[in-house]
């Protein structure tokens, strides 16, 4: 079955964000950090992985981007330091 994808991304610790929603992470991620995707994320350089979910239905994950989208930055923030603290590059360990 195939999964789906809520992420952020960062610049650095308490940097700039960006919310996305894929079908394939470690795709998508890869593309981020080479700068292969046009626009914000390349232009304010926020190429790492802090935090995602894992969705089973496309209209679920996003359903659940659009909702982070709209949160304040303290709840995205907190969101991502419940299960990563030290804001760790999570994309590192998928490999």
């Amino acid at each position: 079955m195939k999964k789906f994808y809520v992420y952020i991304l960062c610049s650095k610790r308490n940097g700039t964000l960006y919310a996305g929603v894929t079908s394939d992470l470690i795709k998508r991620i890869y593309e981020h950090k080479n700068d292969l995707v046009t626009g914000f994320t390349q232009k304010y350089g926020v190429h790492h992985l802090v935090w995602y979910e894992i969705h089973e239905s496309w209209e679920s994950a996003i359903k659940r981007e659009k909702q982070i989208k709209k949160w304040k930055r303290a709840w995205k923030l907190k969101l991502i330091e419940k299960n990563n603290p030290y804001w760790d590059d999570l994309y590192e360990g998928m490999l």
